[in-house]
């Protein structure tokens, strides 16, 4: 354990991602949520197509006119809302600085888009590759070593098999809780989120009960 870094370089490292993806996407960051993303990639592009079409609001007031005119027609008749008297009305610029609020928060709720999605999870593959051969620690392997064997089980296909289904629940668990140890232990608890605290705190006891009952009961 030597050739790791110390845990203060660790939380320093993280806490510099955490806080720059924030500052820079204005979002939270989570590895499950891209990977879903990445995955169902063919319905992400549709519904971006689709934000895309409709981020204009001249063209989306439009859009909604024609679709109001070809369902009730096109009358001409007077319009039954009341008229606002004039000196009640909210001044030109007052409207102007609420609507332009109003469009960077719907920004800002909408989904980072795909692409950054996808140099994410390549991001985190590719550096982890580096790290791992300027380390010289870079070898394929088949099996969780010596101490999964020892503990667990040393035949090759129970040892797949055991891998297969625990992925699936932790996959499961990540889209159950909604957002995986990224996203709620570093974005979530670094918002102070009390969704995010609970499921980390949950997640973080599960494991290490686990671990404790692994190694001292096993």
């Amino acid at each position: 354990m030597s050739t790791y870094w110390p845990w203060w370089a660790g939380a320093i490292g993280l806490a510099l991602v955490t806080v720059n993806h924030t500052l820079i996407t204005d979002r939270s960051l989570g590895v499950s949520a891209a990977w879903d993303r990445v995955l169902h990639w063919r319905r992400e592009r549709e519904l971006e197509r689709m934000d895309e079409e409709f981020a204009d609001d001249q063209a989306l007031a439009e859009a909604l006119a024609a679709a109001t005119a070809e369902h009730f027609g096109t009358g001409t008749g007077a319009s039954t809302v009341p008229q606002e008297p004039y000196e009640k009305s909210q001044p030109l610029e007052a409207n102007a600085e609420s609507a332009a609020s109003e469009r960077t928060a719907a920004t800002s709720l909408r989904p980072a888009p795909l692409v950054t999605q996808a140099a994410l999870l390549m991001s985190i593959f590719l550096g982890g590759f580096i790290a791992a051969v300027t380390s010289g620690r870079f070898h394929l392997r088949y099996d969780m070593g010596p101490g999964f064997r020892d503990l667990v089980t040393a035949d090759s296909t129970t040892m797949i098999a055991m891998l297969f289904v625990g992925g699936v629940l932790v996959g499961f668990g990540t889209r159950l809780a909604g957002g995986c140890s990224s996203g709620h232990g570093l974005s979530g608890c670094g918002r102070l989120r009390p969704v995010s605290l609970v499921a980390t705190a949950v997640f973080f006891g599960t494991a290490v009960a686990v671990s404790f009952l692994l190694w001292k009961v096993i």
